[in-house]
């Protein structure tokens, strides 16, 4: 492969490094073109983008990268591939399910929020860990719930007022 060739792919890792926050490195070593053709299927349809990578071009993207990725460089060894996402657990839920049916892929490291995973053992924290909108609901729905007591407690208490009022003034 010529230099101008690498320098092209280099660039082009680094613009989906730039465009993804959440970066997963992943074993798919192994699959046939099917298997690879089945994953990828399901990655466009949640809106993870895959990618088959070479590791010293994936390492010079990630030293160009705005992000510190230094931490991942060690998983860096073997085949791998990069699943790049908005989401921070989608990856690891489609893998998950994905492992249900065949025992890869492995999960090598993964940059979620500029924290660093590593390792497959990490596949089911890595599913719980919630989304920004997630949160985002969560805070909302908690701040709404003390507002929504106070108002249900006027309303019930405003009839029975209501009532002591019409009561007090028959008399």
């Amino acid at each position: 492969m010529k230099q101008e060739e690498k320098t092209i792919i280099i660039n082009a890792i680094a613009k989906d490094l730039a465009d993804y926050p959440h970066v997963y490195i992943t074993d798919i070593s192994g699959f046939t073109v099917e298997t690879v053709n089945q994953l990828r299927r399901q990655c466009f349809r949640r809106n993870i983008k895959l990618k088959v990578v070479k590791n010293t071009l994936l390492k010079r993207a990630m030293e160009q990268s705005s992000f510190n990725y230094s931490e991942i460089y060690p998983a860096l060894k073997g085949a791998s591939s990069i699943m790049l996402s908005d989401t921070g657990n989608a990856p690891a839920k489609l893998i998950k399910e994905f492992r249900i049916k065949y025992k890869k892929p492995l999960v090598k490291a993964a940059f979620i929020e500029e924290c660093t995973y590593f390792g497959d053992e990490q596949l089911d924290y890595l599913c719980a860990v919630k989304s920004r909108e997630e949160l985002i609901g969560d805070l909302v729905g908690l701040l709404q719930s003390p507002a929504r007591n106070v108002i249900s407690a006027l309303q019930s208490g405003g009839g029975k007022l209501a009532g002591i009022v019409k009561t007090l003034s028959e008399r």
